[in-house]
């Protein structure tokens, strides 16, 4: 059983910058690829960026390339995302999940670990 803690959340200005972390429990966490999702109100949750176990692949959503940097420390077993040039679109719940694999999935339904969510709102 994985658990996963977000933080890192908060209100930010426009063109400002946030750090999400994410840390996971248990000893397979290197094993795992992780994922950040975000869901804004009305919306379905949707793949912001996701990272293989290694931390050798990256992938992003189109929305934030350029911008939002997905990052790894497996010796403290916790994920992290760079936010930069938050724009308001951007705020929403982030959360954090993992799965067992090599593949970064864009589906939520291909992650069985979930993190409660970190909020993030960025003023205009």
């Amino acid at each position: 059983q994985v658990q996963l803690v977000e933080s890192g959340g908060g209100l930010v200005q426009a063109g400002g910058s946030l750090r999400l972390s994410c840390a996971a429990s248990g000893p397979t966490f290197s094993s795992y690829t992780m994922a950040w999702f975000r869901q804004a109100p009305g919306k379905e949750r949707g793949f912001v960026a996701g990272i293989s176990p290694s931390g050798g692949g990256t992938s992003y959503a189109d929305s934030v390339k350029g911008r939002f940097t997905i990052s790894r420390d497996n010796a403290k077993n916790t994920g992290y995302l760079q936010m930069n040039s938050l724009k308001p679109e951007d705020t929403a719940v982030y959360y954090c999940a993992t799965r067992q694999g090599v593949a970064v999935m864009r589906s939520p339904t291909a992650y069985n670990y979930w993190g409660q969510g970190t909020q993030v709102t960025v003023s205009s």
